[in-house]
C-alpha cells in the first residue's frame, strides 16, 4: 500500500474529526467519479467476518451495528448534503444551522464507524514502526497508553468514544473523549485509533457493564492498521 497522499489523509470527517486516514479500507468514504463529481457516500463492507471477534464481540451485536447504526449515519449524512445543495439551489439558508450540525454528526459518525471496525481484529499484535517508540515517549509504555485510552473510553459522558489521535502541529500523541462524534475533538488531530462507546456498541452482550465491553475490545485491537496510520500521518505533507 502506497502512502496516502494529503488529500487522502484528510479525507472527511464533518467539522470535529477531519483528518483520518482510513488505512487498510481504501474508498470507503466517498467515491470520486472524477474532478467535481462526487459520488454518494458508501458504507463499506466489514473487512472481515462478522463473527470474527467472538467471544469479545458477538455475531449479531455486530451485524447491527454495522448494518443498521453504521448504516445510519451514511444515509444521514448523504440526505444532509442533498438537502445542503438543495438549499444552495433556492438560496435559502434558513435551515443551515440544524444542517450543519447533521453534517457534523453524521459525517463524523460515517468516520469513526469506519476507522473503528477497521482498527479491530481477530489476531492480537502489538504497535510496531515508528508506533512503538512513540508511544514509549509520550506514554512510557504501552500498558500506560491503554490505561489511559480505557479509562478515557469509560468515563464519556453518555454516547461517544476513546480516542488515540496524532495532533501534528505539536507533533504529538493524544487520548481523547469524544461525546457523541463530533464534541470535544480537537480541530486538525488525526484520529489513529478508536473505541465505540455508544451503547449500541456492547449493549446485547455486556448490558451496563461498559468497562468489560473495553477490556475485551483492547485485546483485539488491530496495531498494524494503527501503525501505518500514524506513519501516514507522520508523511503526509503540511
Amino acid at each position: 500500500m502506497g502512502t496516502p497522499t494529503r488529500r487522502e489523509l484528510l479525507g472527511f470527517a464533518g467539522a470535529s474529526a477531519a483528518g483520518a486516514a482510513v488505512v487498510g479500507w481504501p474508498g470507503s468514504l466517498a467515491m470520486a467519479a472524477g474532478p467535481g463529481a462526487i459520488k454518494p457516500y458508501k458504507l463499506p463492507d466489514l473487512p472481515y467476518e462478522y463473527g470474527a471477534l467472538e467471544p469479545a464481540l458477538d455475531e449479531r451485536t455486530l451485524r447491527i451495528h454495522h448494518d443498521k447504526h453504521h448504516a445510519g449515519y451514511v444515509n444521514g449524512l448523504n440526505a444532509t448534503l442533498e438537502k445542503l445543495e438543495a438549499a444552495r439551489k433556492s438560496g435559502d439558508f434558513a435551515a443551515i444551522q440544524a444542517l450543519s450540525r447533521a453534517l457534523a454528526f453524521h459525517g463524523s459518525g460515517h468516520l469513526l464507524h469506519t476507522l473503528y471496525f477497521a482498527n479491530l481484529a481477530a489476531e492480537v499484535s502489538k504497535p510496531g514502526g515508528a508506533l512503538r517508540p512513540a508511544i514509549e515517549r509520550q506514554f512510557g509504555s504501552l500498558e500506560t497508553l491503554c490505561a489511559q485510552l480505557s479509562a478515557a473510553s469509560e468515563k464519556v459522558a453518555g454516547s461517544g468514544w476513546g480516542m488515540m489521535a496524532y495532533e501534528p502541529m505539536g507533533k504529538r500523541l493524544l487520548v481523547l473523549q469524544i461525546e457523541k462524534h463530533e464534541n470535544q475533538m480537537i480541530c486538525g488531530a488525526i484520529p489513529l485509533l478508536v473505541i465505540d462507546v455508544w451503547e449500541h456498541a456492547y449493549y446485547l452482550k455486556y448490558q451496563n457493564r461498559r468497562t468489560d465491553y473495553i477490556k475485551a475490545i483492547v485485546k483485539h485491537i488491530n496495531w498494524d492498521v494503527v501503525t501505518q496510520r500514524y506513519e501516514a500521518a507522520c508523511k503526509a505533507p503540511d
